[in-house]
């Protein structure tokens, strides 16, 4: 049986969600100096807690005169 990952198995690889990224003063980096190149890492581990939950659109209030015929 295939293993299903948490956000799915199509993440795509990015330094922003990997185990071995660090955010210091700001700025991230990577703590085994690895670089990503044609959108590929060696190093690269995913890990869930580094997303950030994207926020959802507000919607408008409406009144009940938008919805009489």
């Amino acid at each position: 049986m295939k293993k299903v990952k948490l956000f799915g198995n199509n993440i795509e690889a990015s330094c922003e969600y990997c185990a071995n990224s660090k955010i210091n003063n700001g700025v991230q980096f990577c703590t085994v100096n690895k670089v990503l190149k044609n959108g590929k890492c060696r190093k690269y581990e995913y890990n869930p807690f580094m997303r950030e939950p994207k926020t959802q659109n507000i919607l408008p209030k409406y009144k009940p005169e938008d919805f009489a015929l």
